[in-house]
Protein backbone atom coordinates (compact mmCIF):
# COMPACT_ATOMS: atom_id res chain seq x y z
CA UNK A 1 0.00 0.00 0.00
CA UNK A 2 1.28 3.45 -0.92
CA UNK A 3 2.21 5.91 1.82
CA UNK A 4 -1.05 7.47 3.79
CA UNK A 5 -2.24 10.28 2.25
CA UNK A 6 -4.00 13.03 3.61
CA UNK A 7 -7.10 13.02 1.68
CA UNK A 8 -9.55 10.33 3.10
CA UNK A 9 -10.42 8.73 0.04
CA UNK A 10 -6.62 8.34 -1.66
CA UNK A 11 -6.17 5.74 1.30
CA UNK A 12 -9.27 3.39 0.76
CA UNK A 13 -8.35 0.87 -1.50
CA UNK A 14 -10.59 0.85 -4.59
CA UNK A 15 -9.49 -2.68 -6.04
CA UNK A 16 -11.48 -4.05 -2.71
CA UNK A 17 -14.38 -2.04 -2.30
CA UNK A 18 -17.79 -3.35 -3.57
CA UNK A 19 -20.06 -0.78 -5.32
CA UNK A 20 -22.54 0.23 -5.13
CA UNK A 21 -22.44 1.38 -1.57
CA UNK A 22 -22.94 3.79 1.17
CA UNK A 23 -20.05 4.85 4.18
CA UNK A 24 -19.02 7.17 6.23
CA UNK A 25 -16.03 8.79 4.79
CA UNK A 26 -14.83 11.05 7.46
CA UNK A 27 -15.51 13.00 10.35
CA UNK A 28 -14.78 16.78 11.19
CA UNK A 29 -15.39 18.42 14.57
CA UNK A 30 -16.02 22.35 14.84
CA UNK A 31 -14.52 24.60 17.43
CA UNK A 32 -17.45 25.28 18.51
CA UNK A 33 -19.28 21.72 18.77
CA UNK A 34 -20.65 20.84 15.64
CA UNK A 35 -19.56 17.99 13.94
CA UNK A 36 -19.77 17.37 9.74
CA UNK A 37 -20.13 13.68 8.76
CA UNK A 38 -19.02 13.32 5.47
CA UNK A 39 -20.44 9.96 3.33
CA UNK A 40 -18.98 8.28 0.50
CA UNK A 41 -22.07 7.24 -1.72
CA UNK A 42 -20.66 5.15 -4.56
CA UNK A 43 -22.62 4.86 -7.65
CA UNK A 44 -20.46 2.56 -9.82
CA UNK A 45 -17.68 0.26 -9.17
CA UNK A 46 -14.26 2.03 -9.28
CA UNK A 47 -11.89 1.58 -12.34
CA UNK A 48 -14.50 -0.47 -13.88
CA UNK A 49 -17.39 1.26 -14.61
CA UNK A 50 -18.10 5.20 -14.31
CA UNK A 51 -21.42 7.46 -14.68
CA UNK A 52 -21.57 9.70 -17.76
CA UNK A 53 -20.76 13.58 -17.57
CA UNK A 54 -24.54 14.33 -18.59
CA UNK A 55 -26.10 12.07 -16.11
CA UNK A 56 -23.76 12.57 -13.18
CA UNK A 57 -24.40 16.44 -13.64
CA UNK A 58 -28.25 16.16 -13.58
CA UNK A 59 -28.14 13.75 -11.02
CA UNK A 60 -25.93 16.27 -8.72
CA UNK A 61 -28.27 19.01 -9.44
CA UNK A 62 -31.41 17.09 -8.73
CA UNK A 63 -29.56 15.55 -5.98
CA UNK A 64 -28.37 18.86 -4.30
CA UNK A 65 -31.96 20.48 -4.25
CA UNK A 66 -34.09 17.21 -3.61
CA UNK A 67 -32.21 16.18 -0.69
CA UNK A 68 -33.19 19.05 1.42
CA UNK A 69 -36.44 19.06 0.93
CA UNK A 70 -35.82 15.38 3.21
CA UNK A 71 -33.03 16.73 5.54
CA UNK A 72 -32.51 20.63 6.99
CA UNK A 73 -28.62 19.90 7.55
CA UNK A 74 -26.78 19.21 4.84
CA UNK A 75 -23.54 20.98 3.78
CA UNK A 76 -23.00 19.90 0.48
CA UNK A 77 -23.50 16.90 -2.39
CA UNK A 78 -20.83 17.13 -4.67
CA UNK A 79 -19.77 14.67 -7.31
CA UNK A 80 -16.20 12.64 -7.58
CA UNK A 81 -14.23 13.58 -10.05
CA UNK A 82 -13.68 10.12 -10.70
CA UNK A 83 -17.34 9.79 -12.05
CA UNK A 84 -18.39 6.75 -9.73
CA UNK A 85 -20.15 8.50 -6.77
CA UNK A 86 -20.80 11.22 -4.70
CA UNK A 87 -19.80 13.03 -1.27
CA UNK A 88 -22.70 13.95 1.12
CA UNK A 89 -21.90 16.41 4.00
CA UNK A 90 -24.34 16.42 7.04
CA UNK A 91 -24.37 18.93 9.75
CA UNK A 92 -24.70 17.02 13.35
CA UNK A 93 -26.28 14.03 12.51
CA UNK A 94 -24.60 11.01 13.00
CA UNK A 95 -27.22 8.65 11.34
CA UNK A 96 -26.35 6.04 9.26
CA UNK A 97 -29.72 4.66 8.89
CA UNK A 98 -30.95 8.67 8.48
CA UNK A 99 -28.27 8.64 5.83
CA UNK A 100 -29.76 5.85 3.57
CA UNK A 101 -33.34 7.13 4.48
CA UNK A 102 -31.91 10.39 3.09
CA UNK A 103 -30.39 8.58 -0.31
CA UNK A 104 -33.44 6.69 -1.02
CA UNK A 105 -36.18 8.91 -1.12
CA UNK A 106 -33.87 11.91 -2.74
CA UNK A 107 -32.96 8.91 -5.32
CA UNK A 108 -37.17 8.28 -5.50
CA UNK A 109 -37.40 12.14 -6.19
CA UNK A 110 -35.21 12.03 -9.18
CA UNK A 111 -37.39 9.00 -10.47
CA UNK A 112 -40.33 11.85 -10.18
CA UNK A 113 -39.01 14.64 -11.65
CA UNK A 114 -39.74 16.10 -14.82
CA UNK A 115 -36.52 18.33 -15.17
CA UNK A 116 -33.45 19.35 -13.90
CA UNK A 117 -33.19 21.73 -11.38
CA UNK A 118 -31.23 25.16 -11.83
CA UNK A 119 -30.60 23.95 -15.76
CA UNK A 120 -29.88 27.12 -17.77
CA UNK A 121 -26.99 29.35 -18.28
CA UNK A 122 -27.79 32.13 -15.52
CA UNK A 123 -27.65 28.98 -12.98
CA UNK A 124 -25.05 26.44 -14.04
CA UNK A 125 -21.97 26.41 -15.78
CA UNK A 126 -22.68 24.07 -18.09
CA UNK A 127 -26.07 23.93 -18.63
CA UNK A 128 -25.97 22.36 -22.10
CA UNK A 129 -24.10 19.17 -20.64
CA UNK A 130 -27.00 17.35 -18.44
CA UNK A 131 -29.80 14.27 -19.29
CA UNK A 132 -32.84 13.79 -17.29
CA UNK A 133 -33.49 10.67 -18.60
CA UNK A 134 -29.32 9.53 -17.86
CA UNK A 135 -29.76 10.83 -14.05
CA UNK A 136 -32.95 8.55 -13.34
CA UNK A 137 -31.71 5.56 -14.96
CA UNK A 138 -28.77 5.71 -12.38
CA UNK A 139 -31.10 6.53 -9.66
CA UNK A 140 -32.89 3.73 -10.46
CA UNK A 141 -30.21 1.49 -10.84
CA UNK A 142 -29.05 2.41 -7.36
CA UNK A 143 -32.17 2.20 -5.41
CA UNK A 144 -32.59 -1.61 -6.85
CA UNK A 145 -29.42 -2.39 -5.15
CA UNK A 146 -31.08 -0.59 -2.00
CA UNK A 147 -30.38 -3.60 -0.27
CA UNK A 148 -26.52 -3.11 -0.55
CA UNK A 149 -25.45 -0.11 0.39
CA UNK A 150 -24.35 -0.83 3.92
CA UNK A 151 -21.68 -3.55 2.11
CA UNK A 152 -18.46 -1.80 1.34
CA UNK A 153 -16.14 -4.81 0.83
Amino acid sequence: MPKKMNVESFNLDHTKVKAPYVRLAGVTEGQNGDTIYKYDLRFKQPNKEHMEMPSLHSLEHLMAENSRNHHDRIVDVGPMGCQTGFYMALLNDDSYENVLDLLEKTLKDVLEAEEVPACNEVQCGWAASHSLEGAQELAKEMLAKRDEWNEVF
